[in-house]
């Protein structure tokens, strides 16, 4: 009689079973999906915008692509100068926050994104170190960036003991900080003076900039084509980009570790 009740039972969910699991099939496997998702599903930036109500937030939304796992948009959302990912499902319901670690990577350091460094100008530098120095090492920073001051501590203990290292600083003033482009045009038009720099770092007040240069506007650029959006930014010799404060002995460790 039990077997009878189990049988009778599948029977009755069996078309629900096989409705779900269709569902699930057309959601991640449909017409062009096993390819190419972007032929049967589309999300606009504009679109993204409303749905995450962006403006409530006084955010804007960047990017729109597919993310790295099925099913799900990533949305790339700029506010105040930093920018971080979001995802939302196909189904336009639900927001998803967080990020996703593939296993393969679980327990290895984070694998950064490379940039072509040979393609980086460095004549509009501010240089730390000496220039003939074999190792370069470019960072993009913020004058009235806490963690860039930070930064520039660990930076000047490197120099005391690495003589073979040499930092390039490239002055990338953040929207946040308003005052902070007006001081990389000083410290560009006095000979990209380090002890400007230094001073800028300690709070003193900077001599206005007597020059008209596009400098600091190129870095602007540049930072934002490489996708840049936050300071510091530190790029390995070979192309490798970090984004973040790093402590000197971290710092070091991941360079002479590719």
């Amino acid at each position: 009689m039990k077997k009878i009740f189990l049988i009778l039972n599948f029977m009755l969910l069996a078309p629900v079973i096989a409705t779900m699991a269709m569902d699930t099939a057309f959601a991640f496997q449909g017409q062009g999906c096993g390819q190419e998702c972007s032929t049967c599903h589309t999300l606009s930036k504009d679109e993204a915008k409303k749905l995450i109500k962006a403006d409530a937030f006084k955010a804007d939304v960047a990017d729109v692509r597919m993310s790295p796992v099925k099913g799900l948009w990533e949305i790339e959302v700029a506010k105040e100068g930093q920018k971080f990912l979001i995802y939302l499902d196909f189904g336009k319901k639900y927001l998803v926050e967080g990020k996703f670690t593939l296993l393969a990577q679980l327990g290895k350091p984070p694998e950064l994104k490379k940039v072509n460094f040979s393609q980086i100008p460095l004549a509009d530098a501010v240089i730390m170190g000496d220039p003939k120095a074999k190792t370069k090492i470019i960072v993009f920073d913020d004058v009235d960036c806490p963690y860039c001051k930070k930064l520039h501590e660990e930076i000047k203990k490197i120099l005391e003991t690495r003589k073979d290292v040499a930092f390039y600083i490239k002055l990338f003033p953040l929207d946040i900080h308003p005052e902070a482009y007006e001081k990389s045009k000083s410290i560009i038009c006095n000979k990209k003076s380090v002890k400007l720099l230094d001073d800028a770092f300690a709070g003193k007040k900077l001599p206005k900039s007597d020059c008209e240069t596009k400098e600091v506007d190129e870095n602007i650029k540049l930072g934002k084509s490489l996708g840049i959006g936050g300071t510091p930014t530190i790029i390995f010799p070979d192309g490798r980009l970090l984004p973040g404060y790093m402590e000197g002995p971290a710092l070091l460790k991941m360079l002479e570790t590719p």
